[in-house]
């Protein structure tokens, strides 16, 4: 059960970000429902993660590759639960699925398990290892690596949000 109420949709104040929310999102997830508390966070969320996920030129693959690890080593199964339809629609098997979950990175090719170790190292360690970023350097430009690092960052942001405040999974 979320340790807080989630915020009042129909406060006036706060319809032109639903209506908005609705319009991107299809739906106010429990995360933006909790997010409305502060309506200029919610906001700037929403921008930012449209803009990770809708405008950035990083593979959608490899998107949702990162998204789904860093569920997993946070222990967010609501993100993990909310990215895996993403993920098998951008081709990614169950059994892929249950490689992430174990840590099994034989699953994936070799620009994926490069990425999937960066992904590790920055969400574990925070400081990434050279011989980490030299291996995935090798395969993106900068504004892919930028988009890459984002990408990981964002995540972690999301499920630190959502498992400190235990987020609700949506039904």
């Amino acid at each position: 059960m979320a340790r807080l109420f989630y915020a009042d949709q129909d406060d006036p104040a706060a319809a032109p970000l639903v209506e908005r929310i609705v319009r991107e999102r299809g739906q106010v997830l429990n995360l933006y429902g909790m997010l409305l508390h502060s309506p200029p966070v919610a906001e700037g969320w929403l921008a930012f993660l449209t803009a990770i996920r809708q405008k950035c030129q990083l593979s959608p693959r490899l998107r949702e590759l990162v998204i789904l690890r860093v569920a997993v080593i946070n222990e967010a199964e609501y993100e993990f639960d909310q990215h895996t339809p993403f993920a098998l629609a951008e081709g990614m098997s169950q059994q892929q699925l249950q490689a992430l979950r174990a840590g099994d990175f034989g699953a994936f090719d070799a620009v994926e398990r490069d990425v999937l170790a960066y992904c590790d190292s920055m969400t574990r360690e925070i400081h990434v290892p050279d011989a980490v970023f030299d291996a995935v350097r090798r395969h993106f430009d900068e504004r892919e690596m930028v988009e890459l690092t984002a990408t990981v960052a964002a995540y972690n942001l999301v499920s630190r949000f959502l498992e400190a405040l235990r987020i609700d999974h949506d039904h």
